[in-house]
């Protein structure tokens, strides 16, 4: 009997030297608490949390602390730049929590306005450049625009992070097309960043190629996030499975499973 593919090699992926088993990444805000993001963390599998450094106590004793919850020991942390609208206000961002935390790989999103929370590609690029030159790895979070993906990828970014919908609306990926070609013509990894609203979505993005999702709101806003936590985990897994198993092709036409000749 021949073994299953995936067991003979493990499917890892790699971003800036560090290299990662699982394909899911969850956020740390929009929760009920810092137990229950912790607990639904877990329950997803994810290696990597994204942190927004303007919203998320990591440095006052005197609150609720998230490091005390979801613990530096089980996760890696991603730095990001959530709420920030100019390029200098994400990279003086950045630069903090490296000092505060030692963070060097990081995700940069400076957003254009607070309504549709689209990334302004400009201050993105330009912002970039800026922490590429102040020794850092980026992530980023980007529009769904093949020659910026690129120009990104050529300023230095160690990922590409393209929307599937706009942040938090759960309306799942809507630029199948576009996020293909980008995905087709990066040497970085590519990570669906925004949209996802339930597994399926999850399954989706995989199947394009994309080489991880990141999620937030899919999960912590969930009716139950601990169980929504579990299917995006099995969502990613199943999504890069038939991606590498490389599905049928569509036809207009009915194809008979069964042979039709020879029949009783």
């Amino acid at each position: 009997m021949t073994e299953p593919t995936a067991a003979l090699s493990p499917d890892t992926w790699t971003v800036a030297g560090r290299t990662f088993s699982s394909r899911l990444i969850v956020g740390t805000g929009k929760y009920k608490d810092y137990a229950q993001n912790a607990a639904a963390a877990r329950a997803s599998g994810a290696e990597i949390v994204t942190v927004a450094v303007r919203r998320v106590n990591l440095t006052d004793p005197n609150q609720p602390m998230l490091m005390d919850y979801v613990k530096q020991d089980e996760f890696t942390y991603l730095p990001n730049t959530a709420g920030c609208f100019t390029g200098e206000d994400a990279v003086r961002t950045l630069r903090l929590a490296r000092e505060a935390g030692g963070w060097n790989l990081v995700k940069l999103e400076v957003l254009s306005d607070p309504k549709t929370l689209y990334p302004d590609m400009e201050e993105t690029l330009r912002s970039l450049k800026l922490l590429v030159k102040d020794g850092f790895d980026v992530m980023v979070y980007c529009s769904d625009d093949p020659v910026y993906a690129k120009k990104l990828e050529e300023a230095g970014a160690c990922a590409i992070m393209p929307l599937g919908a706009p942040i938090g609306s759960g309306l799942g990926i809507q630029n199948r097309v576009t996020l293909r070609i980008i995905i087709e013509n990066a040497r970085v990894p590519v990570l669906v960043d925004a949209g996802v609203g339930t597994a399926s979505d999850a399954a989706v993005g995989m199947e394009l190629g994309c080489d991880a999702i990141l999620m937030n709101t899919a999960i912590a806003e969930a009716k139950d996030p601990i169980r929504m936590a579990v299917a995006m985990k099995h969502a990613v897994i199943s999504g890069r499975e038939a991606y590498l198993a490389g599905r049928m092709a569509k036809k207009l036409y009915a194809d008979p499973s069964s042979p039709l000749a020879g029949l009783i």
